[in-house]
């Protein structure tokens, strides 16, 4: 994996420095190789910062076709290449590197746009073709590889991380209505933090020509219609996940240098462990060690790891190692954080590119695949659900008077009142709900409050989607997977990608194999959820390789320790000394004494509300880390 940038003339003009710098910023992202390109008119303009993985020796990238006629930037992997490429040079084609990027620039000579769809992996790439004068730049299905864009002064810039479309010369600025969405935790799969800044969808293409620019999508999700098939055998599913996950492993073990595998206490890590383990040399699995007990899951992988016989690394990181890196973590995220995670995440990545590896497997994947979150459970339970006496329980829930809880929540989003209702959300939920609403809304300035209200941004949120097409008719627990999936999942949860990459580690999700999760996606719910277990097709697959403790046991969300367990600890600390400093009194958004007061009253809460705000209290603290390091 790598990072690109691209530069195109649309009525502006642009310089090769601003190409150079963009590029230059991306450097962690490509410590192995540096390269840029730009075409004989001035044009358009390519660059590359390179992570050899495959084709160690000869994968200098921008690449171009045998004619000239095609120049690519790619980053990412695509799993299965070698077959492709022999079809492509049995047929004439003459390969210039041993990257396994090029097969895109050679299909893309036979199949134009389309040869998308025999791409199989996580990327993100832009190709020029000189001919037609077009610049077409894809994200992978699931948008794994981020891919950002810009319009300013006439010129269109790409790049894999923002902060290298700031070098260009794209101006940092907040965008309000993305930083409204996003603390209420309503992500847009196209906006970001950044003014004018947009992102490329998950499974869509940017094609771009002079006086034109247009999105296109090449992929969805698609979740079955109607009930549940009812010829669907409990041991043909579980031995299918066996198989084809075991396949998704056995390709993304394929590289010319050593692969990892991150491991936590739970079962989706362990399983890809095990199986890696079972039919290729063992890879070495890393840990995380947190410095409290009750969010340490490292005992737990070690003893997978001592029943797998593999070697084990663990990497211990303290509250107070996540307040030394909170900045640069954050910087590199370029997102909002809502725990200590993203920076956890970040020291992991940082130890075991250090321990020698470029590339782990990782588990991200397996819960959007097989329902495993908590709240996948009211859905789950649901079921198909056709019934007239199932649809006459909605009706006659949403006619009901509300509660105290439920008119609180109304006063951001009545929208999610009647969702609730729908799902059978309990009053305790509603009631923990509706407090952090109340606190959230009573920390912004009036400004701001003035300016969003009367706006719903769950309704907002929703209102994006095709309901009759991408929505309706589809099992209940699906519905809600695709709208996770459009959301927090790659708007939050993938965001890992950039801690990852600040060191320069590519981590490979076998999960979000897109072959697998069209199989996988095909699944009924009663066979997700079954004999009181989560995930049981994952499960029952993987427990020939299992420990006991793990086949047993349930979800543990990763979690960093809250900074609000403890206030007198050091990552409470730098929040509050962040809290009370420039950034948040700079920061346009929240009421400066009213969060002052918030921080005042915190050391004199018991842990149960302390904890539940540390949430509330990292996304501040990260809001004023990025108003400060990219002077928004």
């Amino acid at each position: 994996m790598c990072g690109l940038v691209a530069v195109m003339a649309r009525g502006g003009a642009w310089t090769r420095d601003a190409l150079e710098r963009a590029t230059d910023t991306l450097a962690h992202r490509g410590p192995d190789g540096r390269g840029t390109w730009v075409n004989p008119h001035g044009k358009v303009g390519l660059g590359h910062t390179r992570l050899s993985v495959i084709g160690l020796e000869n994968g200098v990238q921008p690449i171009c076709s045998e004619d000239g006629r095609l120049h690519l930037s790619a980053n990412g992997e695509f799993y299965g290449f070698e077959p492709i490429r022999r079809d492509l040079e049995n047929r004439g084609h003459v390969f210039a590197t041993g990257s396994d990027s090029e097969i895109a620039l050679h299909l893309y000579e036979e199949r134009g746009r389309s040869c998308v769809e025999s791409l199989r992996g996580e990327f993100a790439f832009v190709l020029w073709d000189e001919n037609l004068q077009t610049l077409w730049a894809v994200r992978d299905r699931f948008g794994i590889k981020p891919l950002y864009y810009a319009e300013a002064d006439g010129v269109l810039y790409l790049a894999s991380e923002v902060k290298a479309l700031l070098a260009a010369g794209v101006h940092a600025a907040w965008d309000e209505e993305t930083v409204f969405q996003q603390i209420f935790a309503c992500f847009d799969t196209e906006r970001t933090l950044f003014r004018g800044v947009r992102q490329v969808p998950p499974g869509h293409g940017l094609v771009a020509r002079e006086g034109e620019l247009r999105i296109e999508r090449y992929w969805d999700v698609e979740y079955p219609r109607g009930a549940s098939v009812s010829d669907w055998d409990p041991a043909t599913c579980v031995d299918q996940v066996r198989y084809r996950l075991e396949e998704s492993i056995r390709l993304r073990m394929r590289a010319d240098v050593p692969v990892g595998c991150l491991l936590s206490g739970g079962l989706d890590s362990s399983a890809l462990l095990g199986m890696a383990a079972r039919h290729s040399s063992r890879p070495k699995a890393f840990s995380i060690s947190f410095d409290h007990a009750a969010y340490d899951e490292e005992p737990v992988a070690r003893r997978t790891a001592r029943h797998l016989g593999v070697e084990f690394e663990t990497v211990p990181v303290s509250q107070g190692d996540c307040a030394d890196h909170f900045s640069d973590a954050v910087w590199h995220a370029e997102a909002i954080q809502a725990n200590a995670h993203g920076v956890a995440r970040y020291l992991l990545s940082r130890a075991v590119r250090r321990s020698g590896y470029k590339t782990v497997l990782a588990g991200e994947g397996a819960d959007e695949l097989f329902a495993g979150y908590e709240f996948c459970r009211p859905a789950l339970d649901l079921g198909p659900r056709r019934g007239v006496i199932d649809w006459l329980r909605i009706g006659l829930a949403l006619i009901g008077a509300q509660s105290p809880a439920e008119r609180k929540v109304a006063g951001t989003s009545a929208w999610l009142v009647r969702v609730s209702r729908i799902l059978g959300l309990s009053s305790e939920v509603l009631d923990s709900l509706a407090g952090k609403l109340d606190i959230l809304n009573g920390l912004l300035t009036k400004d701001f409050s003035e300016r969003i209200a009367k706006r719903d941004p769950y309704w907002i949120f929703f209102d994006q989607f095709d309901y009759r097409k991408q929505l309706a008719g589809r099992e209940p627990v699906k519905q809600v997977l695709y709208l996770w999936l459009k959301s927090l999942f790659v708007g939050y949860n993938l965001a890992a990608e950039r801690a990852d990459m600040a060191h320069g580690l590519e981590v490979r999700l076998p999960y979000l194999d897109h072959l697998f999760f069209e199989f996988g996606s095909r699944i009924p719910s009663r066979l997700l959820a079954r004999d009181g277990q989560p995930k049981f097709p994952l499960r029952e697959a993987a427990r020939p390789i299992l420990t006991e403790e793990v086949y047993r046991g349930g979800k543990n969300p990763f979690l960093a320790p809250p900074s609000t367990l403890q206030p007198e600890n050091r990552l409470f600390e730098m929040c509050r000394d962040t809290l009370r400093g420039p950034g948040m009194r700079d920061l346009p958004f929240f009421d400066t004494g009213r969060v002052t007061r918030l921080l005042d009253r915190l050391p004199g809460m018991d842990d149960g509300r302390r904890a539940a705000l540390d949430p509330l209290i990292m996304a501040l603290t990260s809001l004023c880390v990025l108003q400060e390091r990219y002077d928004m």
